[in-house]
């Protein structure tokens, strides 16, 4: 069982049969599907290229973040799943025929460009595409700044016939918060005014913490779900001791010693991203022992050529689904750099490094 730690490097080749599971799903337009015939949304494919870019393929994470340049839609969004099941012209960006599925426009996914662009400004240290991605990420966390409410939290999509719920996600607002943070780091960066989304953070950073009636207002709760309990960890609204009390909270509910971390509470299921978001939510709160453990037993659940299963159902023990998604290979991928070290963007998930107060 490999057991990286801090100090170490990623193994050369270790990853290889990750990343080419990755590039064996990447279309000529550069999207990256969850699996094969599967759909593409903007957050998943992201984190794919995201895994790559730790990798050092600089060139085809930069196909992936053209596709994201591509598609973005006028008010800074994206459709959320693209392909497969769901019928869409690519040339008018407008779904097709009857029953052609939900035109979801998430705020979530939309915001994850700006975790994406500075991850790989931070590995690659390249101002200039920089500077040519940040239109698009502007654009799209003023979309997102549009749809939070005056509680602080964001709507978790855009208002539209198909999406008429007016509620919010604990897990998808944890993950805006993160990107707010990079969003605003992008703008420093390049020397634009950040003040808004800093503002719009702290305010969303006080609804997940202060406000639990602002989520699932009109849903059942989605607490039986493992991202729910570790994403403000993982996002950095918890920090220090509350991200411990956080943590020690529900590990018992969730995490199966030797295999990893639980999709949902009550099922026999561990799933493989999951526990490689746990590892970095874990590095967060200072557990750095107790993060390594978790990520040695992560890869048991790769094939024969390396790529990773999206988890194990260890009361059958067998691989399931039998499905091997590129964002699964690229948050163990993330999760081996946060542990190691390796590249300049090891830090981003591993700890909040700007303040929340507003400018």
């Amino acid at each position: 069982m490999v057991h990286l730690k801090q100090g170490d490097t990623i193994p050369e080749g270790f990853f290889e049969g990750a990343r080419n599971r990755i590039l064996e799903l990447q279309r000529e337009n550069g999207a990256i599907p969850w699996y094969d015939g599967g759909v593409v949304d903007p957050w998943n494919h992201t984190e794919a290229a995201m895994g790559l870019t730790v990798l050092g393929d600089i060139e085809n994470a930069r196909r992936a973040f053209e596709y994201l340049k591509e598609t973005q839609l006028k008010d800074g969004s994206w459709w959320g799943e693209l392909g497969a099941a769901v019928p869409f012209d690519e040339d008018t960006q407008a779904y097709t025929g009857e029953g052609a599925g939900m035109p979801v426009r998430d705020t979530n996914f939309a915001a994850y460009i700006a975790t994406g662009a500075w991850h790989h400004y931070l590995v690659t240290g390249d101002r200039v595409w920089l500077a040519e991605i940040w239109p698009h990420v502007d654009a799209a966390m003023n979309f997102v700044i549009d749809h939070q409410s005056a509680h602080g939290d964001i709507r978790w999509a855009a208002d539209d016939p198909h999406t008429p719920e007016d509620d919010s996600l604990i897990t998808g607002c944890s993950s805006i918060y993160k990107s707010f943070e990079c969003a605003a780091h992008i703008a420093r960066a390049l020397g634009h005014p950040s003040r808004d989304w800093m503002a719009a953070r702290r305010k969303l950073g006080e609804a997940l913490r202060d406000k639990p009636h602002r989520f699932d207002r009109t849903w059942e709760p989605k607490d039986r779900y493992s991202m729910d309990w570790y994403y403000p960890v993982l996002a950095g609204v918890l920090t220090g001791e509350a991200a411990r009390k956080r943590i020690a909270w529900k590990w018992d509910l969730f995490v199966a010693e030797g295999k990893g971390c639980r999709c949902v509470q009550e099922e026999p299921w561990v799933t493989v991203a999951e526990s490689a978001e746990l590892t970095m939510a874990l590095l967060a709160a200072g557990q750095r022992k107790e993060a390594e453990a978790l990520l040695s037993w992560q890869h048991q659940w790769r094939d024969e050529e390396g790529a990773y299963w999206m988890g194990y159902q260890f009361r059958d023990e067998v691989a399931w689904p039998a499905e091997k998604p590129a964002w699964t290979a690229a948050a163990v991928i993330l999760a081996a750099d946060a542990v190691t070290g390796t590249t300049a963007a090891s830090h981003l998930f591993g700890e909040r490094v700007l303040a929340e107060a507003a400018e």
